[in-house]
């Protein structure tokens, strides 16, 4: 069974993911395909759902931002250590197209000693492979305290209203 981590905690995973031909609930918080979410072509079942998506990392975000910007939640996917390419899906979708939602991290390439960098782009959570330790994987997060690269949870800080000197007059 594979853990849902964000830093310093393990979090109750209330999202289930709905297969592409598996029926719809009325109700509740789902995780689609992408095709899936496609083909639904804007008939959405009325009811309590909210639709989270796990995006192929071969997607254009930019080209699709304004599908994405209304799902509370999107889950990248890492398939091999080899394809990093979620790691620029997710730095577009915060740092240039805005998005606010959660941003999870996904696949075979998700690991403890990638952590740090995965936060480092944007990501929130984080879906642990089943043979990794959660408890051990938290504690990546505070393994490094600085960071070659631009780190976007900093930048957020440091932009944050009162947390900067007033401009000189």
């Amino acid at each position: 069974m594979s853990a849902l981590i964000r830093p310093g905690e393990v979090l109750d995973n209330r999202w289930i993911e709905i297969a592409d031909d598996a029926d719809l609930p009325a109700s509740g918080q789902v995780i689609l395909s992408w095709a899936r979410w496609l083909s639904l072509d804007g008939q959405i079942p009325t009811g309590d759902l909210q639709i989270g998506l796990r995006l192929p990392n071969t997607l254009d975000v930019v080209a699709h931002a304004s599908q994405l910007q209304s799902h509370p939640l999107l889950v990248l996917d890492f398939p091999s250590f080899a394809d990093g390419r979620a790691y620029s899906q997710a730095r577009l979708l915060k740092a240039r197209l805005g998005y606010r939602g959660e941003l999870r991290a996904a696949g075979q390439a998700v690991v403890r000693d990638q952590l740090q960098s995965l936060q480092n782009c944007g990501f929130d959570s984080y879906q642990l492979r089943g043979d990794q330790d959660p408890a051990l994987c938290i504690g990546a997060f505070a393994d490094f305290s600085a960071s070659y690269q631009p780190n976007l949870l900093a930048m957020r800080k440091r932009l944050r209203p009162g947390s900067h000197a007033p401009l000189a007059q």
